[in-house]
């Protein structure tokens, strides 16, 4: 049986909520091509607003993915990449009360983060061991 991670879709500044659903829904379809088991837009938690029509409330920029543990890191490394041409701050993934925000860190900073999170997660990741003590960024203009 698969789990269900989030990835919830945060824009830049200047993205308005049209541009926002259009990337979401670009990803959907990226994700889709991977071999996961579904892939759906986020229920809102909300009630709809006074005088609204009745209907589903989703959650712009939000997606839950049904996987395997395998598929997980496909996905990451999926959204790492995606996200590099994208009006995108950030993808926050949650996944079983955890989290991690891939943005536009280096190649080696996502890496660890990645790693570090898979192994808390207890999924398949790349082969080479990294320490969960060594996970935070530096600040902006230091090295890893």
């Amino acid at each position: 049986m698969g789990s269900t991670p989030h990835f919830v879709v945060l824009g830049e500044a200047d993205v308005d909520m049209e541009e926002l659903d259009s990337l979401t829904t670009e990803l959907r379809r990226l994700l889709l091509e991977l071999d996961v088991e579904d892939v759906r837009r986020v229920r809102s938690d909300g009630r709809p607003p006074e005088g609204a029509k009745p209907g589903e409330l989703l959650t712009v920029g939000a997606l839950a993915v049904s996987l395997a543990p395998a598929v997980l890191l496909p996905a990451l490394r999926l959204v790492e990449t995606w996200i590099q041409s994208r009006p995108i701050r950030m993808v926050r993934v949650e996944l079983d009360g955890r989290s991690i925000e891939l943005g536009h860190a280096t190649s080696e900073q996502q890496q660890r983060l990645v790693d570090a999170f898979l192994e808390d997660a207890g999924t398949p990741r790349d082969d080479e061991p990294q320490r969960s003590d060594d996970l935070r960024l530096p600040a902006p203009g230091q090295d890893a």
